[in-house]
This record gives C-alpha cells, sequence and structure tokens, in this order.
C-alpha cells in the first residue's frame, strides 16, 4: 500500500514550513508516501518557497495549477500522482496530522474500501475554535445535504478525506471550481454506491495566515455541485 497527500496551495508563505514540518512526522509511520503540492496561482512566494522545499526534501513534488481553483488543483494532484491512495489535505494544517495515519490504516486494514471519510462532529472529535457563525452555517447545510441523500455522513465539506486512486479517477470529470469540489466528490461516492467508512477527526483551525473560505462568495457554488450531484443520482443512476 502506498499514499499521496495532496495539497493545494494559494499565498501560504508564512504557513508552508510548519506544514512540511509536521508533514515529515508521517515518514516513521507511512514509509511508501509521497507529498504533492499543488500552487494555485498564489500572488506571494509560495512556489518559489515550495520548489527550494522540493530540492531538499525528496518526499515532495510540485506543481503549477494549469487553470486557477481547487477543483483544478485537486484534479492535477490525483493525475500527478504515483500512488495507490490520495489524500485531500489542506495546507493551513487545520486538520490533525495523526488522522492521516488513522485514515491510512484504515483504509490499508480493509481492501475493499474505496474512501475513508472523517467527521468532525462526533463524541469522539476533538474540534477547537470553530467561529460560531460559521459552525451554525455547516451543521444546518450538512444535515440538510444528509437528508436529502438519505446518508448516515454528516460532515461532507470538509476537504480531508482518503480516497483510492483507481476510485477518484471514476469521479471524474470534475465540475466544481472552488471549495465545492470537497462536496462534489463525496456525494460521488455515496451516490454511486461505493464503499466507505467514516470515523472521527479533529479540527484545529489554522495558526498562521487568514483563510480563503469566503461562505458569502461560494454559497451558490454548493448548492450548484448538490443539485448535479444529486440529479445524477435521480436521472443517471450512474457509477
Amino acid at each position: 500500500m502506498s499514499l499521496s497527500i495532496i495539497i493545494p496551495a494559494y499565498n501560504e508563505t508564512n504557513q508552508i514550513d510548519h506544514t512540511v514540518k509536521k508533514l515529515n512526522t508521517l515518514k516513521k509511520k507511512i514509509n511508501n508516501h509521497e507529498i504533492i503540492f499543488i500552487d494555485d496561482f498564489s500572488e506571494d512566494n509560495t512556489y518559489q518557497k515550495l520548489k527550494k522545499i522540493e530540492k531538499t526534501h525528496n518526499r515532495i513534488r510540485v506543481f503549477k495549477n494549469k487553470k486557477k481553483g481547487l477543483g483544478q488543483a485537486v484534479e492535477l494532484g490525483v493525475l500527478k500522482s504515483k500512488k495507490e491512495n490520495v489524500c485531500l489535505f489542506m495546507c493551513d494544517l487545520s486538520d490533525d496530522v495523526n488522522d492521516i495515519i488513522r485514515y491510512y490504516k484504515c483504509i490499508k486494514n480493509n481492501p475493499e474500501l474505496d474512501a475513508v471519510f472523517g467527521t468532525r462532529f462526533s463524541k469522539n472529535s476533538n474540534v477547537t475554535g470553530y467561529p460560531f457563525l460559521k459552525l451554525i452555517i455547516n451543521r444546518v447545510a450538512n444535515n440538510f445535504i444528509r437528508f436529502l441523500f438519505l446518508s448516515n455522513y454528516n460532515d461532507f465539506t470538509n476537504a480531508f478525506k482518503m480516497y483510492k486512486k483507481k476510485t477518484i479517477l471514476k469521479l471524474f470529470p470534475i465540475v466544481s471550481e472552488n471549495f465545492n469540489i470537497f462536496l462534489e466528490l463525496p456525494l460521488k461516492i455515496i451516490t454511486r454506491k461505493y464503499k466507505y467508512k467514516i470515523i472521527s477527526i479533529n479540527w484545529f483551525g489554522r495558526k498562521f495566515g487568514k483563510s480563503k473560505f469566503q461562505i458569502k462568495e461560494i454559497g451558490s457554488m454548493y448548492i450548484f455541485t448538490m443539485l448535479y450531484c444529486f440529479l445524477e443520482k435521480v436521472l443517471l443512476n450512474k457509477k
């Protein structure tokens, strides 16, 4: 078994060193892994900094996105990956690196799985510093999606998940251009009846820089993705 960790990065020059340092701890637990950074048209020196790091870290590979947007960044990362499984991980370190190990063990010990989904909203999760208003919007939206798709999952919109590469390739083409990519992928897994497991994960929020997520700007994109996947489920019933 092997793992590619795919990390989109946009204007993260103050964050990169901390993220790389934390990810370096994985080599003791996951021997066969690579880390792929996709620079998404950063306006600072994120790309230049990553290229310097790439020269001294043999597990790290760095690419420039070809078309601006998280959807394209994820797609490029998957296509560039060389391992059996892919983990989508945000550069801001909001999620717990140790949960990557838990994901990997789960998919390694259960070869029938196509994906592992984490939830920040279970009794075993540790969530720190989640903005109250954002939390309310998150829970309303995720529970509505859960009801609409008759699912037992409750954290669709979190980016941090793991997929078998051969499975995620079957979800292409990706239609989402922004953060809604992280809703599109799990909904396709669920509606196309691929096998997945849900585990509890932790969330700590970013310590450096500023969040790129703006609910006012991308709310309509989430609605589009939800309706797209629902129509696919009802009309196409594809896998």
